[in-house]
């Protein structure tokens, strides 16, 4: 399991921000018969259609803008790190199902997300001084199989450390692989040598960024898989030059406003990052416990432009 997370710094550095698959399966089929020779075998295997692509959870190979997304957010190991860690995988998604319900539209429906911290940076450094523990295979393996039995997106979130956001999306290829997993990228957790995550907000070089969503996107060009959610959480302006960010082809792109506080605070942070970055689609981030005065689902789609995914931790 994961080194035990300091939660007074996971909130520390919060206080502070606010101030400033189905994988395709190769089949062998041997052509058997008393009358059988090479050729019947030839013209069976071009008779042979080949398989469909794969396609998302709930139909199609888009998520955007076919779908609003509303995903919640967090790790078992502490339910202070989201709504995703309360409880059960089956009962976060039961939660997330009825909170995700009013942003359904029939226009536009609502596909829900599994957003599980999957590498969580430590104020720890760990056997290799990275500042950063990384989840078992079971626990994300738990994960995808209660999203898929939703029919729902899982999402893997990095929270780097003094690793690289390359680094470790290459090691979960096994996960991304999959037809229903995507990528979020935390840089608030992405740290320099000598610091330490939750004593500083983190920052990314947008060369690491395009590095990581170019990997991704061969990675769905080569294995003809639907369009993957990728996702940057951002809020401050420093912490991703999100002007020299590159647009991927299969790649749905969203710029996730993150950070808490009043309704006035966020909405104005939020129309700001969309207002700059209009090549991304917009994404907002809600906190349970630190939002002051949370804003309704209905308050939500009245935002313009209207995020097309919706986080809640």
């Amino acid at each position: 399991m994961c080194a035990v997370l300091d939660r007074q710094v996971y909130w520390r550095r919060r206080l502070t921000a606010l101030g400033a698959v189905v994988a395709p399966v190769a089949v062998a089929a041997a052509v058997m018969g008393s009358g059988g020779g090479d050729g019947d075998a030839q013209r069976a295997g071009q008779d042979a259609k080949p398989p469909p692509p794969p396609e998302l959870p709930r139909g199609g190979r888009s998520i955007l803008p076919e779908f609003r997304v509303v995903a919640f957010y967090g790790a078992p190991q502490d339910p202070q790190l989201g709504a995703l860690g309360i409880g059960s995988p089956d009962s976060a998604v039961r939660r997330l199902q009825r909170q995700a319900r009013p942003y359904d539209r029939k226009r536009r429906p609502v596909i829900p997300a599994l957003e599980l911290i999957t590498v969580i940076a430590n104020a720890h450094p760990g056997a290799d001084g990275m500042y950063r523990a990384r989840q078992e295979d079971a626990v994300v393996r738990r994960y995808l199989r209660a999203a898929r039995r939703a029919k729902a997106l899982l999402l893997l979130d990095i929270q780097p450390g003094r690793a690289d956001f390359f680094t470790e999306t290459v090691r979960l290829r096994k996960w991304l692989k999959e037809p229903d997993v995507g990528l979020a990228l935390d840089p608030e957790w992405r740290v320099s040598e000598g610091q330490v995550p939750g004593a500083v907000i983190g920052q990314v070089d947008s060369r690491e960024v395009n590095a990581t969503s170019a990997w991704l996107a061969q990675l769905v060009k080569r294995r003809n898989l639907p369009e993957k959610l990728f996702v940057i959480h951002q809020f401050t302006d420093d912490m991703v030059d999100d002007k020299e960010l590159k647009q991927r082809d299969g790649l749905a792109m969203v710029l996730n406003v993150d950070g808490f506080g009043g309704r006035e605070v966020k909405i104005a942070k939020y129309r700001n990052f969309a207002r700059d970055a209009p090549d991304f689609a917009p994404g907002f981030k809600l906190f349970y416990e630190e939002d002051v005065n949370l804003l309704e689902p209905r308050d939500v789609m009245k935002m313009k432009p209207r995020p097309q995914l919706v986080v809640y931790e």
